[in-house]
């Protein structure tokens, strides 16, 4: 009896039991295999579909869009502007002259010139201010002793330092012999430029100026 009461209960609690759900259930296909083969075959055509491309809220696509209509202004050098050499002619250039000029013009322009041309007719040469005692190219070719040949008395009692010191105040031989002519010189020496008496001052050389003239 107690067997019969066990087999009883044991059907009484698998009756009460919820059923197993259906794994495939709700999905509207027969069985299984089915739906995973139709889901696989969708999985595989959104791989190979472009992606949808979304409209903003207003409607307009993206390259209806302001910023896409925007054009990117690209900054390029200023062209440079080609520059002539207004002090350079160009009348020895044959076609630069013959597009700009004609035989007729040319000759008017030469005509024109010629009127224009005057001869300068030579005058005499300026009067030195002050006269010519200090000029020292008149007195270079106006004298015809070498340097060092003494013509003119010279108190021996001036030192030779003191000459050089008088030397080196000037820039040049030549403002030196200048001063010394306007001085009183060759005949008197007040500066003590000529201690040896040769009429030409501290290191002055009348040479270039001879062979000049020549």
């Amino acid at each position: 009896m107690r067997v019969v009461f066990a087999g009883l209960a044991l059907m009484g609690l698998a009756a009460c039991a919820p059923p197993v759900p259906d794994s495939a259930a709700g999905v509207g296909f027969g069985d299984y295999a089915t739906y995973q083969a139709q889901r696989d075959a969708q999985l595989a055509g959104q791989t190979t579909q472009p992606d949808t491309v979304q409209l903003p809220e207003n409607g307009a696509t993206q390259s209806e869009s302001p910023a896409a209509n925007t054009q990117t202004a690209v900054a390029t050098p200023a062209q440079a502007q080609p520059v002539g050499n207004p002090g350079i002619s160009d009348e020895q250039d044959f076609n630069a002259v013959s597009s700009r000029e004609t035989i007729e013009s040319d000759a008017e322009r030469l005509a024109r010139q010629r009127s224009q041309y005057q001869v300068i007719e030579p005058t005499a040469l300026p009067t030195r201010v002050g006269g010519n005692s200090g000029n020292v190219v008149q007195y270079a070719l106006g004298t015809s002793h070498p340097v060092g040949q003494a013509l003119y008395r010279r108190s021996g009692l001036r030192s030779n330092n003191a000459y050089l010191r008088k030397c080196a105040g000037y820039a040049s031989d030549d403002l030196a012999q200048e001063a010394f002519l306007l001085a009183g010189g060759p005949q008197r020496d007040r500066m003590n430029l000529d201690p040896d008496g040769d009429g030409y001052a501290c290191f002055w050389d009348p040479a270039p100026f001879r062979n000049i003239s020549r």
